[in-house]
């Protein structure tokens, strides 16, 4: 039985609360996982282990968190991810929204591009929901 976007969206939930040690009400789909829920590089390698035992799935780490993009000189100038930067990410990560990210497009800015509702999305490919 697939699961509802309800049922994705409050393991996620239940994931990030356990693992940020924030309450359930600030988990919200807009809610970005590093400006508003606080988390930290380290806490995504305890948010990835969650998700992968709710949902029991591989997260592999470049899914989440494409940094070659980053910090390739041919994605990258100046601080900005180029035009062919954004078609890269846009590819690897479909389940993002990058509008926001797209209007200001420093690097510096993306760890704070991931929300919640980017993070369901994912399970949700992963799960071929």
């Amino acid at each position: 039985m697939a699961l509802s976007q309800d049922d994705i969206f409050a393991k996620v939930q239940e994931s990030l609360v356990d693992a940020l040690g924030v309450d359930d009400d600030e988990v919200t789909s807009d809610a970005t996982l590093v400006g508003d829920l606080g988390a930290e590089s380290i806490d995504f390698l305890d948010i990835v282990f969650k998700l992968e035992k709710a949902f029991d799935i591989t997260i592999p780490r470049e899914e989440l968190s494409p940094e070659d993009v980053l910090t390739n000189t041919q994605y990258v100038q100046d601080g900005k991810v180029t035009a062919d930067g954004l078609v890269e990410l846009k590819t690897r990560m479909p389940w993002a929204d990058l509008s926001e990210f797209e209007t200001d497009p420093r690097v510096e800015n993306f760890g704070n591009l991931l929300t919640v509702g980017d993070l369901c999305n994912y399970v949700q490919t992963k799960l071929g929901a």
